[in-house]
């Protein structure tokens, strides 16, 4: 057994149940303080209820191992403990001792002070108790049991230089072997964006799509679908992805005004009403918690949900305005069944086939409400999920452990999936510089 005891606070298990087997051959410690958040948390019908509930059964059946204050042995050669406060707390006179986050900083410090010879780390996902926990001297880290670097999250796209001999061969034979270019490029993923730029004085370049084999051209490079032209060259690839029947899962990550929403309209109406590939589009976006009955709120169902939908809406109405002397209204796509704007409340329990399902603001779900949504998915049918990962609502979430983030980096390298980050704003100058100043 390793020289580390890692002190798990609440947040990490309401967002993992199972983070108390990520710390393979260390010991594991959850301050009774944890238990009774996790108590506080179980009534809740959101993922957080569900999360605490899950906990708690995964302790109660590890109760038959030894007793949870003791100490047991968990098979990953680990160890896990519950530790009761000390009847007097290690805290400083100023800070509160009913307060949660102090109580379980009072169990590091007392785990600190009797175990000398040991590395007590504070694991938590609440940047604040991780600054006061350093303040004391005690490490501190968030939970990364994903795997993922929240600095590194997948951007969908690579940049390659090479010569402009490679970049005539490639135009003149449709595709190109990764292993044509210098340097290690085995690692590119299934509908990976490539641009190839010259790194010689010929000034050329050039757009492609890794297929899981080669690099091709983009095949929808001039489709302005609803007469949305794109404006970028991230637009062109969110394109490439929207408009390919063969990618189902596509998540597509920007800041406000990069055109997220308004490109996966755009495509799926296009799916919908001309090419008739769908039978409508699906669009739905966080409007209060999963779980939690919209009667809750005042007024019909279509006003429960008008405000909460405007962004939608106000997407629809450009496309609309872009198709001068066209049939199309909202209201007609409306009753033709062509557009269905739902609340995620009532998507659990459905099958979903046959149908361009849209997930906006899905950076406010977590990874278990992404995963009930994806599991309603039906047969031919194509999810996309749109978001911004740094501008999150949901107080336990963040640019790491979000829904749209986990989908990200966790379907990349499946062939039916696909990711673009939008880099460049396109609403206005002024939205534009606001997202990047303030």
């Amino acid at each position: 057994m390793n020289n580390k005891i890692y002190v798990l606070d609440t947040n990490v298990l309401l967002d993992d149940p199972s983070a108390i087997y990520d710390y393979k051959e260390h010991e594991v410690m959850i301050p009774l303080a944890v238990l009774e958040e996790l108590d506080n948390q179980k009534n809740k019908t959101s993922d957080i209820g569900y999360n605490a509930r899950e906990t708690s059964r995964i302790l109660d059946d590890l109760r038959i191992k030894g007793k949870l204050n003791k100490g047991i042995e968990l098979e990953n050669g680990s160890s896990l403990k519950i530790v009761i406060d000390k009847e007097k707390l290690k805290l400083p006179p100023h800070l509160s001792a009913t307060k949660f986050d102090n109580r379980i900083l009072s169990t590091a410090i007392e785990l600190k002070e009797s175990n000398p010879e040991k590395e007590v780390v504070m694991v938590s996902n609440d940047i604040n108790l991780r600054l006061i926990a350093n303040a004391f001297d005690i490490q501190a880290e968030d939970h990364k049991s994903n795997g993922i670097d929240g600095e590194e999250l997948y951007d969908g796209f690579i940049e390659i230089n090479t010569t402009s001999s490679i970049i005539d061969k490639y135009y003149n034979d449709k595709k190109l072997d990764p292993q044509e270019l210098d340097g290690d490029f085995n690692e590119l993923y299934p509908h990976q964006m490539v641009q190839l730029s010259t790194t010689d004085d010929k000034n050329k370049s050039a757009l492609g799509r890794f297929d899981g084999k080669k690099i091709v051209p983009l095949i929808f490079d001039k489709n302005t679908p609803m007469g949305i032209k794109p404006l970028n060259r991230e637009q062109k690839f969110a394109l490439e992805l929207l408009l390919n029947d063969d990618i189902k899962v596509v998540t597509v990550s920007g800041k406000a005004g990069t055109g997220k929403t308004l490109l996966a309209l755009a495509a799926g109406l296009q799916k919908v009403t001309n090419d008739k590939i769908f039978e409508r589009v699906l669009i739905a976006r966080p409007v209060v918690p999963m779980g939690k009955d919209m009667g809750y709120l005042p007024g019909s169902v279509e006003e429960k949900l008008e405000p909460w939908m405007q962004p939608i809406l106000d997407n629809l109405n450009l496309i609309i305005h872009s198709n001068e002397g066209s049939y199309l209204s909202i209201d007609q796509l409306i009753e033709n069944n062509f557009i269905q704007i739902e609340a995620l409340t009532y998507i659990r329990g459905r099958s979903i086939p046959n149908q361009y399902i849209i997930i906006d603001e899905a950076q406010n779900l977590s990874k278990h409400e992404v995963k009930t949504i994806l599991t309603r998915v039906g047969k031919d049918s194509k999810i996309i999920l749109t978001g911004d990962p740094f501008q999150i609502d949901n107080p336990y979430l963040d640019k790491v452990n979000n829904g749209l983030s986990q989908v990200a980096n966790h379907f990349y390298e499946e062939q039916i999936a696909g990711h673009i980050m939008l880099l460049k704003g396109e609403r206005s100058k002024i939205a534009q510089i606001a997202s990047d100043l303030l």
